[in-house]
């Protein structure tokens, strides 16, 4: 049986047209026994002759990525994230299920949101070795099985509680109709008190937050497919008040209204006048 390869979240990376330009994007499964706290490894290569600023969406969810010499594990940030790129190199990163990473931690992953830490400074295990193998190159399985023989090392075990929390965000993403905290902690059968410490907890930031996040990369989704888009009809879709909300919502994450990102990555109709 062929199985495809992960999707991952391309609408989360800004500009995509420019960027495929600039580099190129991997995306591997886990191994079976780490399928439960990695949804995907990605390997981005890359070769620009003159520098390359790329802006990718923070999700809900915690990165772990071989880079500066080091495996650098990147907490949940509400922070734009901008990555300048020049001339050949390679980077390899684990993006985490959300609930998938506290397993690892053995402690709350809210403690870590909005920094970046080697890894050894999280667990007893040096990540100086197996960055500095993943670093020196080779093919795409050479390199995975590097960062699966750290994170195995890591041992972390199965945590029920860990995947209700993957499958309460997954929920939140797929289901459009879910535009509140309230909603889900409804849907989850429990307070949005419990809900809260669930998600600082496990995910590292609140429900809201998360909710917000999945209807703005709804939002950029829909500026990548170059349809018309009826930006005041899909702000209500989208639970935003009115489409004023939805365009400063929009502006803080990617840095410009809806419209006007669909435009300038020539996806949108021109405009009049």
């Amino acid at each position: 049986m062929v199985t495809e390869p992960p999707v991952g979240h391309p609408e989360a990376i800004i500009r995509p047209d420019a960027a495929g330009q600039a580099f190129v994007v991997e995306r591997l499964a886990p191994r079976p026994e780490l399928a439960e706290f990695v949804d995907y490894y990605w390997l981005v290569r890359w070769f620009a002759s003159a520098p390359h600023r790329q802006q990718v969406v923070p999700q809900p969810r915690i990165q772990l990525a071989a880079e500066d010499g080091r495996l650098l594990v990147h907490g949940v940030s509400r922070e734009p994230f901008f990555r300048t790129l020049h001339g050949p190199g390679h980077v390899l990163g684990a993006t985490f299920h959300p609930g998938g990473f506290r397993p690892l931690l053995r402690r709350s992953v809210g403690g870590i949101s909005g920094t970046v830490r080697p890894a050894s400074e999280l667990f007893v295990h040096d990540d100086v070795p197996a960055a500095r193998r993943i670093l020196a190159g080779g093919d795409s399985a050479e390199l995975v099985a590097t960062l699966e023989e750290y994170l195995v090392g890591v041992g972390p075990e199965p945590d029920a509680v860990g995947r209700g929390v993957t499958e309460l965000v997954a929920r939140a993403e797929r289901r459009v109709e879910i535009t509140r905290a309230e909603t889900l902690a409804t849907d989850a059968g429990m307070s949005l008190r419990s809900l809260q410490r669930l998600f600082t907890q496990y995910v590292g930031v609140g429900p809201k937050w998360v909710i917000q996040r999945f209807r703005i990369l709804d939002a950029a989704a829909a500026a990548h497919t170059g349809a018309v888009t009826d930006w005041a009809g899909l702000a209500g879709e989208l639970g935003f008040s009115d489409q004023a909300h939805l365009i400063r919502a929009f502006t803080q994450v990617v840095g410009t209204p809806p419209a006007s990102y669909q435009r300038s990555i020539g996806r949108g109709p021109a405009r009049r006048g």
